[in-house]
């Protein structure tokens, strides 16, 4: 039995849910997000709650229960609250800039970085090496924050790079003589 799967998903005041053709879709105060359901799961809609059950005892659907109910319990937060990935750029002349819909990076490169944020992202940068990804889709803000962070990764002998805040570098020491 799955421990997360059993419990059932709060749905806040002002936000709706519903499932027809085979999707399930969540509004909220900050929009709209849709979600395939899977033929091996039951989704039902009670009230203020959502529950995700298996729909037969197939090792797929006990499998599958756990994380859809997971996947709902992140439509239901997004809708609501949203969320936010913030990274920090570490290097000398290391910068970051949005403008509009760009991000321009400045990282060591002989060229500058310029990428165009997706639709339904909003990216801030308070300083000049604090980037900050915000969002409905947690997939979607995790993915971007990931584009970035693999433009220059954080390297373990002086830390320069960019890191999610609260990540942990390992540091290595350098040559001995």
């Amino acid at each position: 039995m799955s421990r997360i799967g059993k419990q059932p998903v709060a749905i806040p005041g002002g936000v709706t849910a519903q499932i027809d053709n085979g999707t399930l879709s969540v509004k909220g105060p900050k929009g709209t997000l849709t979600i395939g359901l899977v033929d091996d799961i039951d989704y039902q809609v009670e009230g203020d709650v959502i529950r995700v059950k298996p729909a037969n005892s197939t090792k797929r659907a006990r499998s599958y229960w756990g994380m859809q109910r997971t996947l709902v319990s992140n439509l239901v937060e997004g809708v609501t609250e949203g969320y936010t990935k913030v990274l920090e750029i570490n290097g000398v002349g290391y910068r970051a800039t949005a403008t509009g819909n760009k991000l321009k990076l400045q990282l060591g490169f002989s060229h500058d970085v310029d990428l165009d944020v997706p639709a339904g992202l909003e990216v801030k940068t308070p300083d000049q090496t604090t980037i900050e990804v915000s969002g409905i889709d947690k997939q979607a803000v995790g993915q971007f924050a990931a584009e970035i962070r693999e433009f220059r990764k954080p390297e373990p002998y002086k830390g320069k790079g960019v890191k999610y805040r609260g990540e942990y570098i390992f540091r290595k020491e350098g040559k001995k003589k």
